[in-house]
């Protein structure tokens, strides 16, 4: 709401025009300038993996310059140079960005809709089953993450028939689900936090007083308050499963291994010994990469949290 004034014969008439909230958070999303480059920069990413086809000039693995001389520096021929076999860089990152991407994106929704019912049955019911779930959540969380994915990846990965279902170890679903399933503490934990601080407040009292059940109260009143919070945590998962993934597949277990697939994490793990011969721009595109579609999603998070944050219509 914003006030309009008009003068008339030396006075201020002054006019109440109302906004709806979605254009004000509209306009509050859009006042995050960085907020907007990070959108446009993603789209361009976006749309440049899509058609990977076209804006890739070569093959995954086709190879631009034979042994013995293989590596190239960036010029004409290859944009970001080539790598230890010969293959054009600037192609694999294409294809490893569709990847990391699609990973990220895929694990981040499932552990964030896993983490929201969690979390937002475990606060609005409160009591001992409260308590029950906190101290699972908690359980998962004291695992070291890295040592605990490569021990679920081992024993989950190897019986046969969950392989139908989620794939094999080094397949997309298997990593998505392998992410999914050590990602949504921190959403459970940042949800439930929020229902134990809204259920008491007067509008929910009064949802109850009208005879309101529990789920109606859950999803119409209890996580639309919640979605500044939760928008964010989504953005941090998005970060968070795609450096786990480049982490994994730093140490060789990332999706397709060795199996002519490519992501980030697998592009900065291959640079591990060309650093070191001077080899520069193998690590460089890699990890600059890593870090601005990192940056870009925390940013827009940050931005999607204030344009969902109904307090500050009221300028709490």
């Amino acid at each position: 709401m914003y006030l309009m004034h008009f003068w008339t014969r030396g006075f201020v008439l002054t006019e109440f025009a109302t906004i709806s909230p979605k254009r004000m958070a509209m306009r509050r999303f859009l006042s995050h300038k960085a907020a907007v480059g990070s959108c446009v920069l993603l789209a361009i990413m976006v749309l440049a993996v899509i058609l990977s086809p076209i804006t890739a000039r070569y093959g995954v693995n086709e190879q631009v310059r034979k042994p013995p001389n293989t590596y190239l520096p960036p010029q004409k021929l290859a944009w970001f140079g080539t790598d230890d076999i010969g293959r054009d860089l600037y192609s694999r990152l294409i294809y490893g960005i569709r990847v990391s991407l699609i990973i990220g994106l895929f694990s981040a929704m499932i552990s964030t809709i896993v983490g929201c019912v969690v979390g937002a049955v475990a606060g609005f019911r409160g009591g001992r089953f409260d308590d029950i779930v906190m101290r699972v959540t908690d359980l998962f969380l004291a695992f070291p993450f890295l040592v605990a994915l490569l021990v679920i990846r081992n024993t989950i990965g190897g019986i046969g028939w969950l392989t139908a279902i989620i794939g094999d170890k080094s397949s997309l679903r298997f990593i998505v689900f392998l992410l999914s399933f050590f990602g949504w503490m921190g959403v459970a934990r940042i949800v439930r936090g929020q229902i134990l601080a809204l259920k008491e407040r007067e509008f929910i009292e009064a949802a109850r007083a009208v005879g309101a059940t529990r789920r109606y109260i859950v999803r119409a009143h209890l996580l639309p308050n919640s979605i500044g919070p939760i928008m964010v945590a989504l953005s941090f998962a998005v970060v968070g499963a795609i450096t786990a993934e480049s982490t994994l597949a730093f140490f060789g277990y990332g999706p397709q291994a060795g199996d002519g697939g490519t992501s980030l994490g697998i592009l900065v793990g291959a640079a591990k010994g060309a650093v070191q011969s001077g080899y520069w721009w193998i690590a460089v595109f890699p990890c600059f990469s890593l870090v601005l579609i990192s940056l870009a999603i925390n940013f827009i998070g940050d931005a999607l949290r204030d344009a969902t944050d109904p307090r500050l219509d009221r300028g709490e």
